[in-house]
């Protein structure tokens, strides 16, 4: 595999692990990413787990200091992690192992509903609407939404109004 693509999807893995902290994803996310790291050994996919406990206490239980740039250094810590997994391995076992990561990143972004992740901040003024998240307007896709990390919203002005999360009109 082209070393460019490999990582690439090294950055995808550490963005996924660290955007999955603190929602419904991060249980399989934690035992899928620790199972890849680990490579079937029990004691290693325990070591990795223990990394992933911390970056989820790291990232939920810390307020203190600059929560983007502690979420920037965890992205690149798990995106290390998956680099030099992949750089160690060599033909059929890198493919087979880069396989298994596009299949836990394409889990964190398929669904039945719909999922906003890390949303920006939006601020609505003179009677307009601010959205950070998901709005459900009748014939949105069916199933469960779900929002994690979303931005702050503001209103200001008559008829302003400002939602982050998910609003079901």
């Amino acid at each position: 595999m082209l070393f460019e693509e490999l990582t690439a999807l090294a950055t995808e893995g550490g963005r996924a692990v660290v955007r999955a902290v603190g929602t419904a994803f991060w249980p399989m996310t934690q035992r899928r990413a620790a199972e890849l790291v680990g490579r079937g050994d029990a004691e290693r996919v325990r070591a990795e787990l223990v990394r992933l406990d911390r970056t989820a206490q790291t990232l939920t239980l810390s307020p203190s200091g600059d929560a983007s740039a502690e979420r920037a250094r965890q992205e690149g810590l798990w995106t290390g992690r998956f680099e030099a997994l992949l750089d160690r391995l060599e033909g059929a076992e890198q493919s087979g192992t880069a396989a298994e990561l596009r299949s836990l990143l394409e889990s964190l972004t398929t669904s039945s509903g719909d999922t906003a992740i890390d949303t920006g901040s939006a601020t609505a003024r003179d009677g307009s609407r601010a959205i950070t998240g998901i709005w459900n307007a009748s014939g949105s896709r069916p199933g469960p939404s779900k929002v994690a990390h979303t931005g702050d919203a503001e209103a200001s002005g008559p008829g302003s109004s400002a939602v982050t999360g998910i609003v079901n009109d």
